[in-house]
């Protein structure tokens, strides 16, 4: 490949500059050098192409056609998200003044998409990176006892759907029929309660710690910080408990057996990601492709509007934990 189309990346991991100058034909130029693309996702867990100048949802979903023919429909999304176009999403809706904390697309599904790619189409005035963090270096850089027993029992995720706060059964699921929901969630291993008041209450145990199908890397794989309740502000997590009990908020993290994640271990992984997160800001035109098993993403605050597009992509399944076939692989 000629060197003047393709500048090496010059960046550390886990997210690399990629750039590709010339024509304005962003669709052709990417899928001409899909397999190097893909590559560098491969070798460093995320790639930040820039020069494509992507325009608009058109540009996006070409472009995202080009990579990749395995998309992902979003399901048990925690916020509302716009459809652009066939499997092409708005940012998650969330407050451009708070942050939102690392974590894998999806790691709580059975269906988790191996693959994310983001499209800038209007970067914010201030802020806003969608920055990354490997997660193999986050598995080692954390405490052994706190990784040990998450991989023993694996993470719970519950969840309170309730008609008042949080995600709608339509958002999450994409229905309100009991009947349905219900079998999703048998198929799924979510273990479903309908309350007396209408409201649902689910609990899914998933693994914590998975190895990468490529070359059996070990990985913090999970959203055990981010969908805790410690990450609430405190005034609205208090008025919450108050209104709806501690059994009611909307999401909460548990250790596999059921136990509380103490604040200050959500407060730890929290600190492991900071000091693993690698950030570039935004520019008009670009597209990030993400590891989503191998590279946990967060997005920064930010002033000003922004527009970054979502697609979801190679779908795999990681297993669920055991305690039993663990023990044995050791």
């Amino acid at each position: 490949m000629s060197s003047a189309l393709f500048h090496k990346p010059h960046t550390p991991e886990p997210t690399v500059l990629y750039e590709i100058p010339g024509p304005s034909d962003a669709v052709a130029r990417a899928g001409s050098h899909k397999e190097e693309l893909l590559g560098l996702v491969a070798a460093h867990g995320a790639v930040l192409v820039r020069g494509l100048g992507l325009r608009d949802t058109t540009d996006v979903e070409a472009v995202v056609r080009q990579l990749t023919d395995r998309p992902v429909r979003e399901a048990e999304g925690f916020a509302p998200r716009e459809v652009h176009a066939e499997g092409i999403y708005s940012s998650a809706v969330w407050p451009a003044n708070q942050p939102m904390c690392m974590h894998h697309e999806l790691s709580y599904a059975r269906r988790v998409p191996g693959l994310l790619l983001f499209a800038c189409l209007e970067p914010p005035a201030d802020g806003g990176a969608t920055a990354t963090a490997d997660a193999a270096a986050v598995l080692e850089a954390l405490p052994a006892a706190l990784v040990d027993r998450f991989e023993d029992e694996g993470w719970l995720l519950e969840r309170s759907y309730n008609g008042d706060v949080g995600a709608t059964l339509s958002q999450s699921f994409g229905t309100e029929d009991r009947e349905t929901i219900d079998a999703y969630c048998r198929v799924n291993d979510i273990e479903a309660t309908w309350r007396s008041d209408g409201a649902l209450h689910t609990r899914q145990r998933r693994s914590a710690v998975i190895r990468h199908p490529a070359g059996g890397r070990r990985c913090w794989f999970n959203q055990i910080a981010f969908l805790s309740e410690w990450t609430l502000d405190p005034e609205v997590r208090d008025f919450l408990i108050e209104e709806y009990g501690p059994d009611g908020l909307p999401f909460t993290t548990r250790y596999g057996d059921g136990d509380p994640v103490p604040q200050e271990t959500v407060e730890q992984i929290n600190k492991t990601y900071d000091h693993a997160t690698v950030r570039r800001p935004w520019q008009a035109g670009d597209l990030l492709l993400v590891d989503n098993l191998r590279t946990a993403h967060s997005r920064e605050a930010y002033t000003g509007p922004r527009q970054v597009l979502v697609a979801m992509a190679d779908p795999v399944r990681p297993p669920l934990p055991d305690r039993q076939s663990r023990r044995a692989e050791a």
